[in-house]
């Protein structure tokens, strides 16, 4: 039985069969524009979460490549300032080796001295080498200079050792002090003793008063330990030692120095205690990060048990049911942590009451580091100290001391020594001086190689980045983007479908009121 087709569905099929050509076309015309096969999410749904997580990786490939370019500066940075405090060195060898020969007058080592000021000035300067703002050599404290110009104390006598005297003030040239008497520093009686500001041309004499321990000398002042003994100085010779070898009483130079203001990696860590029992804590190992100890029972003593929790994240979370047996002796227990162990000490009592008291193990942490890697991390930054020397005070200490107990490789009290035996015309100390800028231009050399193999490290993990992020876009690519010549191929094939229905349905639908008059 034939079926009448009314005009109006033979109208909307054509229209239907119009959209669909035009609709595969303009999806194949979009293909085309952005030469991806996946230009939304309704195109492959599988396809889409593999292509957005290339893309995150790929976005996490790129941030590592900027830490790796912004590292390679701080540590290019860095390899150029220690070669040119190499450079410096080597030209301060040069003049000590003249200035150690009998040849010269306190008159040429006066002059040679100048120079040595403006070059130890020119080490502060390089020390203090900032990269966009940020000093490289201060640790964490980047926004302020690692060194400031400061004045320590050399002595031939063994008394005065490091962290028994501070000094403060500031001087051009070095003071030359000798005691005049046999005394007791804050004794019953004054401490006569001279002065130099010329290299022993002209004394002037002077005195530490009764019951005290400063020495002031033009705006400088030295505080000493009470019930330092000093000896008495043989005027009549210009030299530290006497004939027979023995020491010529108790001589001073008061010289320059650097103190270091930023932050450093020292072990042990800090601890804070929060409560009120009677018990002191130390911490020994290796700690990346602040632990905090909690006290949970409240029967704990030294001889345990000793219940706790620690914390990673400043308390926010806590592992509990941690124990310390009763193995520990009576007036001490370690408690086991991540990194290490904490040790309290105190009576067996101490701990009585403790209960909810807590212990914050806080690691001392200059180093400023760069993610290169998905859990790899490097150091791009010095500690300052460790690299140049100088006096420094370390966090709970009151008094400053040099760093490597003021050894030759400590470059800036090396250099201040040299400088203070210049300024005051003492050759044997020169002498002693340049033996110890051989040692402390070797250990700028060892802290210039630690950063070159840094950056040979960064040069490696970008190349590994580089091959990673390429494979990582072939991938991607292989399910984005389109095939060209398939694509062309099809865009004929639909264009040709769309215009077979345009004339199908112009042949067969003569939409004109001239046909129905």
């Amino acid at each position: 039985m034939a079926v009448r087709v009314s005009q109006r569905s033979m109208f909307t099929s054509f229209v239907n069969n119009m959209n669909t050509s035009l609709a595969d076309l303009m999806d194949s015309n979009i293909q085309a524009s952005s030469q991806k096969r996946i230009n939304k999410p309704s195109d492959d749904s599988i396809g889409t979460a593999r292509v957005m997580n290339y893309r995150d990786s790929i976005a996490g490939i790129s941030q590592y490549k900027k830490n790796i370019d912004t590292a390679k500066s701080w540590l290019n940075l860095a390899d150029q300032t220690l070669t040119q405090v190499n450079t410096l060195l080597t030209r301060m060898k040069g003049l000590a080796e003249q200035a150690a020969t009998g040849t010269l007058d306190a008159n040429n080592r006066e002059q040679i001295s100048f120079e040595l000021r403006q070059q130890y000035e020119q080490l502060i300067n390089l020390a203090n080498t900032q990269y966009e703002g940020r000093h490289i050599f201060a640790g964490h404290k980047t926004d302020e200079p690692a060194f400031v110009q400061g004045l320590n104390l050399t002595s031939n006598d063994t008394v005065f050792s490091n962290g028994s005297f501070s000094i403060t003030g500031s001087a051009s040239k070095t003071m030359l002090v000798q005691f005049t008497s046999n005394a007791t520093i804050g004794g019953a009686g004054a401490v006569p003793l001279r002065y130099s500001l010329d290299a022993g041309r002209t004394w002037q004499n002077g005195s530490i008063p009764a019951g005290d321990n400063r020495l002031s000398i033009n705006g400088v002042q030295v505080t000493f330990q009470n019930g330092t003994a000093v000896q008495a100085v043989d005027t009549t010779n210009v030299h530290e030692t006497l004939s027979n070898g023995s020491m010529n009483g108790t001589w001073l130079y008061i010289r320059p120095t650097a103190v270091y203001q930023g932050d450093d990696n020292d072990l042990p860590p800090s601890i804070m205690h929060y409560g009120s029992a009677p018990v002191t804590a130390s911490a020994t190992g290796v700690f990346s990060q602040d632990i905090t100890v909690r006290i949970d029972n409240s029967n704990a003593s030294m001889t345990g048990p000793i219940e706790y929790s620690y914390s990673l994240d400043n308390g926010n979370t806590w592992v509990t049911g941690n124990t310390a047996s009763d193995t520990t002796t009576s007036n001490s227990a370690s408690l086991i942590i991540p990194g290490g162990f904490l040790v309290l000490s105190g009576s067996n009592a101490s701990l009585n009451g403790a209960q909810n008291q807590q212990f914050i193990v806080k690691p001392h942490r200059g180093d400023v580091k760069f993610e290169i890697a998905q859990r790899e991390t490097i150091t791009v930054n010095s500690i300052g100290k460790d690299v140049f020397g100088g006096v420094y005070t370390s966090p709970g200490d009151t008094t400053a001391s040099p760093a490597f107990d003021g050894s030759g490789k400590n470059l800036f009290e090396t250099v201040g020594r040299l400088i203070g035996y210049m300024e005051s015309n003492n050759q044997s100390g020169i002498q002693r001086a340049l033996k110890d800028l051989d040692t402390a231009s070797s250990h700028i050399m060892t802290q210039a190689a630690s950063v070159g193999g840094r950056e040979n490290r960064l040069e490696v993990a970008g190349n590994v980045l580089t091959t990673i992020e390429l494979d990582e876009k072939a991938r991607m690519s292989n399910i984005e983007d389109i095939d060209v010549a398939e694509l062309m191929t099809k865009l004929a094939q639909q264009q040709l479908v769309y215009n077979s229905v345009l004339k199908s349905s112009a042949q067969i639908m003569q939409m004109n009121l001239s046909n129905f008059i």
